[in-house]
């Protein structure tokens, strides 16, 4: 298959020696397929774009539709695919650069992919009761894990905010390098400072609570009224889900970009690591404590807590450690317990025979 490079660019794809090589590998299984890009997903199959003006409604492969498949192997927005245009088929997933995921609402473990194959997210929250330093937090932990590059956006600079201040409440949580632009949303103008991410072959998403801004700021980057905005309530600042489903847009950049609907809930999948997520200052001072296996509580010789008391470390920003660590701990936990009964249940639909090859290297 001859790509189109100026087709695929406009919908992200990289066009780099990786992405090549695995579409040639994708493609000797099935080389009459054509190439596309996830842009919706819906209850009963995909929208899939093979290039700006054309979308294909697809149907997923049976596999994907089982029970028991797991949701992170099936397409999400931004995946690239290969399909049957004529037969509106997808007939398989691409190796994907990153995986912006969550864990689904809900006790039971279910992992939850809000997009595919970015090369940022755009962390947005408003400059008004919306802003908590504590789930930004949150956020970025989610980033970091996903193999996407974080940008947090602050929103509603306009509003006669203390910009300075809310920045060096993030003084702490951005040491490890993450940037934090502070703009009005409706303004072209000051938008422009995301231009050096929305570049052509790049993919941005946009997370956050409703009422953030997120859409607002969608439709000053598409220079045009696309997305529904909406009033948020004055008491908490919390706005109505605006955006109601994922959706990947071509940029007059040349990028793409996917708005996604608010998020109320911010669960870790199991697969995140606290290191380099924002705590690199307690990690710093962590180095220094007497144990190795230091919990920062009443053990002696604890340098976190040398920190808080000499008021070089943020006590909320500690708290908040040791409170996403035992969250992460725990979600770790159910994924293992999860990839266990996954596998066991593929041990148990095999036939006694090939169990039995399985576990002793012949028949039964």
């Amino acid at each position: 298959m001859k790509l189109d490079t100026k087709l695929l660019h406009v919908l992200g794809w990289p066009d780099d020696a990786r992405a090549r090589d695995d579409l040639a590998q994708a493609l000797r299984e099935w080389p009459a397929a054509s190439l596309g890009r996830v842009v919706a997903q819906h209850r009963s199959g995909y929208d899939v774009a093979t290039d700006l003006d054309t979308r294909v409604r697809a149907n997923a492969p049976l596999a994907w539709t089982r029970a028991r498949f797991p949701p992170e192997q099936r397409a999400a927005v931004g995946d690239w695919v290969l399909l049957d245009c004529a037969a509106g088929q997808i007939l398989g997933l691409l190796p994907r650069r990153s995986l912006l995921a969550r864990a689904a609402a809900g006790e039971h473990y279910r992992c939850q992919p809000i997009a595919a194959n970015v090369d940022t997210v755009l962390v947005v929250t408003g400059l008004d009761r919306d802003f908590n330093p504590r789930r930004l937090e949150r956020y970025l932990l989610l980033v970091h894990s996903s193999g996407a590059q974080p940008v947090i956006v602050l929103t509603k600079a306009d509003t006669g905010v203390d910009v300075a201040a809310a920045k060096a409440q993030l003084q702490g949580l951005c040491e490890g390098g993450v940037p934090v632009f502070a703009l009005n949303a409706k303004d072209p103008e000051a938008v422009q400072v995301l231009a050096p991410y929305l570049g052509a072959g790049q993919s941005v998403v946009l997370v956050g609570s409703s009422g953030a801004g997120k859409s607002t700021l969608t439709n000053t980057l598409l220079g045009r009224e696309r997305m529904a905005t909406g009033a948020v309530r004055a008491n908490d600042s919390r706005g109505r889900h605006t955006t109601t489903h994922r959706a990947l847009l071509p940029l007059p950049h040349g990028g793409c970009l996917i708005d996604t609907p608010g998020m109320r809930e911010i669960k870790f999948t199991g697969e995140e690591a606290i290191d380099s997520s924002g705590f690199e200052d307690i990690q710093a001072a962590a180095a220094h404590c007497r144990f190795r296996d230091c919990a920062h509580g009443s053990e002696p010789g604890c340098a976190v807590r040398a920190a808080i008391q000499a008021g070089t470390l943020d006590p909320g920003h500690l708290a908040s450690y040791l409170k996403l660590s035992g969250e992460m701990d725990g979600a770790a936990v159910q994924l293992a317990l999860r990839q266990a009964q996954r596998a066991d249940a593929r041990e148990h639909s095999k036939p006694a025979r090939q169990r039995g090859f399985d576990k002793y290297g012949r028949d039964r």
